[in-house]
């Protein structure tokens, strides 16, 4: 056997590796990553601080609402019975003339106001009632309660509307897409030290690792933590919501047929949430059924909350009032505990159950979507669920701003201060196409993807002093 020169026994460095073909193409792999994480890093950051921020509020709203709207939320004197429902709308009508109330909660605990969806000189209006006697402890405009505003800030930025829901919906799917590049060029590879994996580097304070670390590591280790969060608020964006529905649908894992109890389910292209408030997410595309013709007497809210009581729904609950002669009522309660979700929709004059889906009849998809939405409002287990919560929302703000402080110290004069375009075409395409299938399961991302390729081939690539600014 012959002897193999000395230099061919010397172990492969990091530089050897990179000079080999299969080194190459991992590091164009590398940077092709790199260049779309930080393009979507450097748009989709001050959406994603947004929706941190307001969705950390949020989290504490039982907490805060207790402080704000005290007098209004809590009873001054607990009493041994509550007022019959009917007798609190009555009473609350006459004492505001033109008030309509179209739905009245009943709390579970005895020191909590009734709260009444009613409407006043054609304003919405939330009005708090105390129980025991009746009396109204105060009223807000619906449109302008704490809730309301961070409700809007965290789906709509403030502004509102269709658009910025659907900016809002991008944002977060493209923080699934910066979670997963983030955690591809955060690996190892190779490397076994902690400090600068699972452990920031933090002895020089300013330098470029020391942000570089307060980025990537706080990142690796609330990463899942992240991706709940957010899969847990998808099912309420625009468009992949509804793919969602359809999925669910499709593959009989959301909300079973065999929901109506007395009849065939029905006909109408009325849904559940165009009717009610305080919907299970499983319910809120239910058709809505109509009560049977002929009636003359409509129940009293009385005989609706002697029935729900009697079919086991647990309060707090929510009575919806039916709308026209063929209208329904609606109990309806998207529990904090999602086991105790409930939607009923009952005749109006005979009080026939039409509808009665609780959370056992879900299939298995409106179950885990069940689940995920409790754990992203933070009720899933309490205040252990909203400190997760908070540690998520105030982590992706750190990862924020040291990546914009990170951004800033390697920025050159005069560029952007984008990684360098991979020169293997292979690379490039191969991570465009894995981004594409990403987009497939998320539409707006992939449409956002080929815009972004369509400006960068028709615009940028032309034109050169766009082609130095961004690196290309």
């Amino acid at each position: 056997m012959c002897a193999m020169p000395l230099e061919q026994l010397k172990p492969t460095t990091e530089i050897d590796r990179k000079n080999q073909p299969s080194g190459k193409l991992r590091q164009a792999v590398y940077q092709s990553v790199w260049r779309w994480h930080f393009y979507a890093g450097l748009i989709f950051t001050p959406f994603l601080i947004i929706l941190a921020f307001s969705g950390g509020v949020y989290l504490f709203k039982p907490q805060i609402e207790g402080v704000l709207y005290k007098d209004m939320l809590t009873v001054r004197e607990v009493g041994e019975t509550p007022m019959p429902p009917d007798a609190i709308i009555a009473k609350t009508i006459n004492a505001y003339p033109g008030t309509t109330v179209s739905s009245i909660t009943l709390a579970d605990d005895p020191k909590a106001s009734y709260k009444l969806s009613a409407v006043r000189n054609g304003a919405a209006t939330t009005m708090y009632a105390d129980p025991y006697t009746g009396h109204v402890l105060g009223m807000l405009d619906s449109d302008k309660t704490f809730a309301a505003f961070f409700k809007k800030m965290h789906s709509e930025l403030v502004v509102g509307g269709t658009f910025a829901n659907r900016v809002v919906e991008l944002a977060a799917c493209w923080a699934i897409i910066l979670l997963l590049t983030g955690l591809y060029l955060w690996w190892p590879r190779g490397r076994t030290a902690l400090w600068g994996t699972v452990l920031p580097r933090l002895s020089k304070p300013g330098s470029r690792t020391f942000w570089r670390d307060l980025h990537a590591v706080p990142a690796f280790w609330i990463s899942l933590l992240l991706l709940l969060v957010i899969l847990g608020g998808l099912p309420w964006s625009g468009i992949l919501g509804g793919q969602i529905e359809k999925f669910a649908n499709v593959t009989n894992t959301n909300t079973p047929p065999y929901a109506y109890s007395f009849m065939p389910g029905p006909e109408s292209v009325t849904v559940a949430k165009d009717i009610a408030e305080d919907l299970p997410w499983a319910a809120e595309s239910l058709p809505v059924p109509v009560s049977a013709s002929g009636g003359y007497i409509t129940l009293s809210v009385n005989d609706v909350e002697v029935i729900a009581d009697g079919q086991g729904v647990k309060k707090p609950y929510t009575i919806t009032m039916p709308r026209g002669e063929t209208g329904v009522f609606t109990v309806s309660t998207a529990h904090d505990k999602p086991g105790r979700n409930a939607t009923l929709h009952l005749d109006q004059y005979s009080g026939a159950v039409l509808t009665d889906v609780r959370f056992a009849d879900y299939g298995m998809t409106a179950k885990l979507i069940s689940w995920g939405i409790a754990f992203h409002e933070g009720k899933l287990f309490g205040l252990a669920n909203q400190l997760l919560g908070l540690i998520a929302c105030l982590g992706l703000i750190l990862i924020a701003f040291s990546s914009y402080v990170m951004w800033r110290k390697r920025k050159p004069e005069g560029k952007l201060g984008a990684p360098a375009n991979p020169k293997n075409n292979k690379a490039t395409i191969g991570v465009v196409a894995i981004l594409l299938i990403c987009g497939a399961l998320m539409p707006l991302v992939g449409l956002s993807i080929l815009v972004v390729l369509a400006i960068d081939l028709l615009i940028i690539r032309r034109i050169k002093p766009l082609r130095r600014w961004f690196s290309v």
